[in-house]
């Protein structure tokens, strides 16, 4: 069941995003290389990826909602993973389990398309620019 709005998603993707850029220095395990650049690196792409979907908060708008959704499975997927996978789990692991199983449940209950209001003004002749 898909319940989250498009333009909320958006706004959770910037917060979240920019909280995983500091996380490592917030939570106290910078320390640990392999665990700061994993959560570091997840959150600059969510930055990247929010800053370039088509949807209302986007602002180069070239990455489809359905792909961005996609993206933001995958990316729950290994950050969940990498505690184990990259081996720093006996270190820390509960940040990148949480963020990346909130990631999954994200792409899982958020809308596919953005708002029809978004839509119709971005898809209304009258409101394209003529180059």
């Amino acid at each position: 069941m898909r319940f989250i709005p498009t333009r909320f998603h958006g706004f959770l993707d910037y917060i979240v995003g920019i909280f995983m850029i500091i996380a490592p220095w917030v939570l106290d395990f910078s320390d640990n290389d392999a665990a700061t650049w994993t959560i570091v690196i997840a959150g600059i792409i969510v930055l990247i990826q929010a800053a370039m979907t088509d949807f209302e908060v986007g602002l180069v708008r070239r990455i489809p909602m359905q792909s961005h959704l996609m993206m933001d499975f995958g990316i729950g997927v290994i950050l969940a993973l990498s505690p184990w996978l990259f081996q720093f789990d006996d270190y820390v692991y509960l940040p990148h389990l949480i963020v990346g199983i909130f990631s999954i449940l994200a792409s899982l209950t958020t809308h596919r398309v953005p708002s029809h209001s978004y839509k119709a003004e971005h898809t209304n002749p009258d409101h394209i620019r003529h180059m």
